[in-house]
């Protein structure tokens, strides 16, 4: 079975599918707050899962990093805003050294296509 590669560069894609698996790219936004880079990084999910055929109700499971735990309730703010409330994911949050300060918030999903 062939691999699908979405935004390829050299170091990595920003979205792969397999056997009817779309795996994204760790995500990271825009914006001073917590909230306002989950809301950008739920935006850029939404486009690259329809990129992928597939969209928030087939994922399949999220991780989520945070630079601080206790932004934990910022975060939830606009994941719960956003979150198919019929379809949530298995989903996992901790606490991570992100790859740049500026970054305070992370999100990596994994998803089914459209069938």
């Amino acid at each position: 079975m062939d691999i699908i590669r979405h935004e390829t560069g050299p170091r990595m894609s920003q979205a792969n599918i397999h056997n009817g698996i779309v795996y994204l790219a760790g995500q990271v936004g825009e914006g001073t707050t917590v909230k306002e880079q989950t809301a950008s990084i739920l935006s850029e999910i939404d486009r690259l899962l329809a990129l992928s055929n597939s969209s928030k109700a087939r994922i399949l499971s999220a991780q989520i990093w945070l630079a601080d735990m206790n932004d934990f309730a910022e975060m939830n703010a606009a994941w719960d805003a956003w979150v198919d409330p019929a379809n949530t994911p298995a989903r996992a949050t901790g606490e991570a050294k992100l790859a740049a300060p500026k970054y305070r918030v992370e999100i990596i999903v994994v998803a089914a296509q459209n069938a």
